[in-house]
């Protein structure tokens, strides 16, 4: 290749590098001069206040609520009827028929010792049994039926006295082992004592706490069990709802006038250092983090009686998100470039 050719190469080379600078500045946006020493940054998207008690509001721009897909919506409003709180499990249905095996063992070896003994006090009438053979008959059929009230006793305490003076109690035990019926044991706090058993419970399983189930009550023990100091209550619900020996929360339905609140949604419900919080939109773009008790779940949510109304707006969406933002000082990825 000549010089004259390498030449025209390197000038035309050139001249498409300074095409391809010109493109590349020309598309770039322009950013107005700043006077010298001013290196004052742009307004963060998220921004936390501060009040005078101490609490935090979290401001959010309208474009950050956008890319995070924040959502509010207002709470529904709900008659709620006290409730006494308990916890249990649900009874395997195994539990019950060994007790009613023994419960039931014992009485008809009562009821056959007393027949035999009726049937020698017969025959003594007639002259065809001893005396010793009668006093036998009579020592084993006390023997036999303290021996019945001491198991009566225990399962009473167990069960309840209701469920103790049932003669069909093999039919429960089948109902329960088909998955037609649940057996449900609830506790109250040792030293709680209720006058009478309340009619029905709520029924949660710890491992769902937004999913209950009803509960038509079955039995009561009665008065407190000496060994655990609590009084128990059982309640029978249709179908087989909960696994058998999952650990419940039984919320007692009491008498009395019902109380006014709201049911705050699941999706709005935060849980952070052991309790339950929710993000309440306090302006525009202001939201303000508030401790809500957990103590009554409905349906899929909890029931507030305190501090909210149907007028407050709750983050349903994007709560987390919020919390982040907080927790970080408003330091966090808002989806914006740097």
């Amino acid at each position: 290749m000549n010089t004259r050719v390498k030449f025209i190469l390197t000038v035309a080379s050139a001249f498409a590098a300074g095409g391809l600078l010109a493109f590349y500045l020309a598309g770039r946006p322009v950013k107005p001069a700043a006077d010298a020493g001013d290196e004052s940054p742009e307004a963060s998207p998220v921004q936390l206040k501060h009040d005078a008690n101490g609490e935090t509001t979290i401001v959010f721009d309208t474009g950050t609520q956008e890319r995070i897909g924040l959502k509010t919506e207002n709470p529904v409003a709900m008659q709620w009827q006290p409730e006494v709180k308990g916890f249990g499990s649900v009874i395997d249905p195994a539990t019950l028929a060994a007790a009613v095996a023994d419960l039931e063992s014992a009485r008809t070896v009562a009821e056959a010792s007393d027949r035999e003994y009726d049937r020698m006090m017969t025959l003594a009438g007639q002259n065809n049994a001893s005396v010793r053979a009668l006093e036998a008959a009579r020592a084993t059929a006390t023997h036999d039926q303290l021996g019945f009230e001491s198991t009566r006793a225990k399962f009473a305490l167990d069960w309840g006295n209701w469920l103790a003076d049932q003669t069909n109690l093999a039919t429960l035990v089948q109902q329960l082992s088909g998955g037609d019926a649940t057996l449900v044991r609830v506790d109250l706090p040792a030293g709680q004592l209720l006058p009478s058993p309340p009619a029905s419970a709520r029924i949660v399983a710890m491992t769902d706490e937004t999913t209950s189930v009803n509960g038509g009550l079955f039995s009561a023990t009665a008065g407190m069990n000496p060994a655990t100091q609590s009084q128990s209550f059982f309640y029978l619900t249709k179908g087989q709802p909960l696994m058998a020996g999952a650990a419940v929360t039984g919320f007692l339905k009491m008498s009395g006038v019902p109380l006014t609140g709201v049911v705050v949604p699941s999706g709005a419900v935060l849980r952070y250092e052991g309790r339950g919080w929710i993000y309440v939109q306090t302006g525009m773009n202001d939201f303000t983090r508030t401790e809500i008790s957990l103590d009554h779940p409905a349906g899929n949510g909890w029931f507030v009686s305190r501090s909210l109304t149907i007028t407050n707006r709750l983050v349903v969406r994007g709560a987390q998100t919020v919390l982040s933002a907080e927790l970080s000082g408003g330091n966090f990825n808002s989806g914006s470039r740097d």
